[in-house]
């Protein structure tokens, strides 16, 4: 088997593919608006050119693979592409990001088709700031869904929440008490900023390497990174069933663990959250006897990944908002 590979020796066994760009939350940091169709749009991958996408990563060693959006569940046929992922030959482990509206009613639909892992946005514990944040006052509703999803035993439960200053930065009493019984990962994320956000990230950033250093001193312990996981830093502490991790972009050498890359809801490879340029993929997705051509371009890309991201210099990339490539 082909392994994807960059000219700086790291390995990349681990896609996100967006399914769709829309979302239905109106985060501040993402989609503060809503979400707004552009005319004339390509349409989102078909279920067939799913197929042959991921058969293309999977020959290249892709194991591990995250569905996302927008928000994947605003897609109606979410369960089959669930399902036609799953049943690609290698991938291990599938995994989703979601603001969780719809967990408690599709959960079991979503297990049923392969789904093994899930990453939940909870900005904040507080009904009022989480309202404040995304627009939406779902709050319960969400935690019942994540209850639920660790009762079933789904194996992975993560919660996302990005830090925002004066906003929810305050709330790490809240969320150890929170993790004190349950199982789950918490995943602080250091808002970054897109191209559509300059003055909120200005208003908003909070450097994520401050609440790290909250952890340390109250003896949260680092933990080994996996050698699929995504960019967080890992922490336990004995006294809580639940997990703490960083996700600081702006952090020293942030890069040099890299192992993911992206696929748009259209079809573009992007070797970078914050790259240049995207590479269409779509017109080797169109018949089944094009995967050896696929496979060829995906891995003729590689030599074009850059060492680091140039958040430090404000160059942001092609990246108007996180619902465009899916964070």
């Amino acid at each position: 088997m082909n392994v994807l590979s960059d000219r700086y020796g790291r390995h990349f066994p681990y896609l996100r593919l967006s399914i769709i760009p829309a979302c239905n939350f109106r985060c501040t940091y993402c989609l503060p608006n809503g979400y707004h169709a552009t005319p004339g749009a390509a349409a989102p991958l078909s279920l067939a050119e799913i197929a042959r996408l991921l058969r293309g990563f999977a020959e290249l060693g892709m194991h591990k693979l995250r569905i996302t959006g927008g928000e994947p569940s605003v897609r109606h046929d979410l369960t089959e592409v669930l399902r036609t992922a799953s049943s690609i030959p290698g991938v291990r482990k599938l995994a989703m990001t979601t603001n969780g509206t719809l967990l408690s009613r599709k959960l079991d639909e979503w297990m049923e088709a392969g789904l093994n892992a899930i990453n939940i946005s909870v900005d904040s514990l507080d009904p009022a700031s989480f309202a404040r944040i995304t627009g939406h006052d779902r709050l319960d509703d969400i935690l019942a869904g994540i209850d639920r999803a660790v009762a079933v035993g789904l194996p992975s439960v993560k919660l996302n929440a990005v830090l925002l200053r004066d906003v929810n930065d305050h709330e790490l009493p809240a969320w150890l008490d929170y993790l004190r019984e349950r199982p789950v990962g918490l995943r602080f994320i250091e808002l970054m900023q897109t191209g559509d956000t300059l003055a909120f990230f200005r208003e908003r950033h909070v450097r994520a390497e401050a609440l790290e250093t909250q952890l340390q001193d109250a003896g949260w312990e680092l933990l080994p990174r996996a050698a699929d996981a995504g960019p967080a830093r890992e922490y336990r502490h004995a006294g809580y069933a639940g997990r703490i991790g960083i996700i600081a972009p702006y952090s020293k050498d942030f890069c040099a663990g890299c192992n993911r890359l992206r696929v748009t809801a259209t079809g573009d490879l992007r070797l970078c959250l914050f790259g240049e340029f995207g590479i269409p993929l779509r017109p080797l997705l169109q018949e089944d006897d094009q995967l050896e051509a696929l496979v060829r371009a995906i891995g003729g890309q590689l030599v074009r990944k850059e060492q680091t991201h140039h958040l430090h210099e404000g160059r942001t990339g092609i990246t108007p908002h996180l619902a465009s490539t899916g964070g």
